[in-house]
């Protein structure tokens, strides 16, 4: 759930940030591109992004705290703009004679035209809310609440803790017994297994997206 709410959603507001930095005639562009592309050279750090996490948007202990604070990608963002930037200026103008609104703009022309761009750009978003296990280590504290990542990160953990007990204590169990590289490999494949089969869904897009929108404009 985590995976799906957050790649729609990240998918969703870097394509409108993206599309309005894409438009010449946007009148807030050059205050957007900085709200946007300043915190990449000069960050706050983690101790300003707990305090308002936890004490100001309360996302403790909530699914959206998984979900809010690696929302936006600014490569994503790029991405998505140098491949809006490219489309005719034809079509944007054809259809405001048409009557269209830049709503109607944006979601009836301009994602249809980008399917490869947009593709890429969620199966990078997936990829990384499948992945992601920091922000449930600061903000979840509920274990219905853990992500799988995480679980299987604290079980990691746990493990290579009792190891390093056991080299210390009385052999009162044979550390060959415990599971080691046996529990890795299942671990891996429980981690990467949905992403390998999601993969072929993209594949056919994936190559255009990141060599079309890679090029900074």
């Amino acid at each position: 759930m985590i995976t799906v709410i957050g790649t729609f959603l990240a998918v969703l507001f870097m394509s409108m940030a993206a599309y309005c930095l894409s438009r010449s005639n946007f009148r807030f562009k050059g205050i957007l591109t900085f709200f946007i592309f300043f915190p990449t050279l000069f960050s706050g750090g983690l101790v300003p992004s707990y305090i308002i996490n936890t004490q100001y948007l309360h996302l403790t202990d909530r699914l959206a705290a998984l979900i809010l604070p690696s929302l936006i990608n600014v490569f994503h963002i790029i991405m998505l703009r140098t491949f809006f930037k490219q489309l005719p200026e034809a079509l944007f103008e054809a259809a405001k004679i048409d009557g269209a609104s830049e709503y109607h703009i944006f979601f009836k022309l301009v994602l249809p035209l980008s399917k490869p761009v947009i593709a890429t750009v969620a199966f990078l978003s997936a990829l990384a809310k499948w992945n992601e296990w920091y922000n449930a280590m600061l903000y979840i504290r509920d274990d219905k609440l853990v992500p799988l990542q995480y679980l299987l990160q604290r079980m990691m953990m746990n493990l290579r803790a009792l190891l390093d007990a056991m080299q210390n204590a009385p052999a009162m169990v044979n550390i060959q017994d415990l599971p080691g590289e046996n529990l890795r490999m299942a671990m891996l494949v429980v981690a990467i297994g949905p992403m390998l089969l999601i993969f072929p869904l993209f594949q056919k897009y994936f190559v255009r997206g990141m060599t079309v929108g890679a090029v900074k404009g």
